[in-house]
């Protein structure tokens, strides 16, 4: 495959973001990409070479971008556009706590209005127990429960 201009740019991008210093990958075990043509050996090849395992998306399958867009539309306009955020300790307190929310507290229409992560063998509630609430961000993100 010819390298082009911008395949190069990509490899270069890819050189800065697995840098042993201040690389914004060294944390990250996968790339995801899909079957682009600027995603040449040799950026995957400088993925590697920084611990990022490349995984090529299979084609034909747009499931795949949808459910990654819906959570970033979700974390996006329920919590981050309502928050001003002072570098990047606030985003990752504010990334957490949502992940939180979003996977313990906040129930999922497309699951039948349940939770995805219920509490483990939490008892029986009675209608007309007393309701519990949790706050998180200042009453941004609300989570409501009957007590036990």
């Amino acid at each position: 495959m010819p390298v082009s201009t911008n395949s190069s740019f990509l490899t270069l991008r890819a050189r800065n973001a697995v840098d042993v210093i201040d690389g914004t990958l060294l944390s990250v075990r996968y790339g995801l990409h899909d079957h682009d043509t600027k995603i040449s050996l040799s950026f995957e090849a400088m993925l590697r070479s920084g611990g990022v395992e490349s995984i090529r998306l299979p084609p034909r399958s747009p499931n795949l971008n949808a459910f990654a867009e819906r959570w970033v539309r979700s974390i996006k306009h329920e919590c981050l556009s309502k928050l001003i955020l002072f570098g990047e300790l606030s985003l990752r307190r504010a990334v957490t706590e949502f992940l939180r929310h979003y996977h313990f507290e906040r129930n999922h229409q497309g699951k039948e209005n349940m939770l995805l992560f219920p509490a483990p063998a939490s008892p029986p509630q009675h209608p007309h127990s007393v309701v519990t609430h949790r706050a998180r961000f200042g009453a941004l993100l609300n989570f409501y429960q009957r007590a036990a």
